[in-house]
């Protein structure tokens, strides 16, 4: 029987970063295929699109909200329990500074990524 994915993990500019269980999503960056109708005729052009990871957190008692949210550019590493790890060299947070809840602190966090190194197990 194979593994699934089942845990995302996130590295944020070296600082690893607790992931509340099924909210984390990732989608890759890459060329995307986009139709043109022509008269009677489908035809497509492509685009480069950007990817997005996206989790949820939670602030925990001590931390700073500044400690989770950075405008700047970084890496981000997002590791899965399969092994695979995606490395994505110029991240950035495009979420804006998180909205925190009162349902245990939980924060969504939102990263655009533009290429990445995929590491197989």
């Amino acid at each position: 029987m194979a593994q699934i994915l089942g845990i995302i993990d996130i590295v944020w500019r070296g600082v690893a970063y607790d992931v509340i269980p099924k909210s984390g999503k990732l989608q890759l960056s890459g060329m995307k295929n986009n139709p043109v109708v022509a008269g009677r005729n489908v035809h497509r052009s492509q685009e480069f699109t950007q990817g997005k990871v996206t989790i949820s957190t939670v602030l925990k008692r001590g931390q700073r909200h500044s400690e989770l949210y950075d405008e700047n550019e970084g890496e981000l590493q997002v590791r899965c329990d399969t092994g695979h790890v995606y490395i994505c060299p110029d991240a950035f947070l495009e979420s804006g500074p998180p909205e925190i809840s009162d349902d245990g602190g939980k924060l969504e966090l939102v990263w655009t990524i533009s290429k990445y190194e995929e590491i197989m197990p």
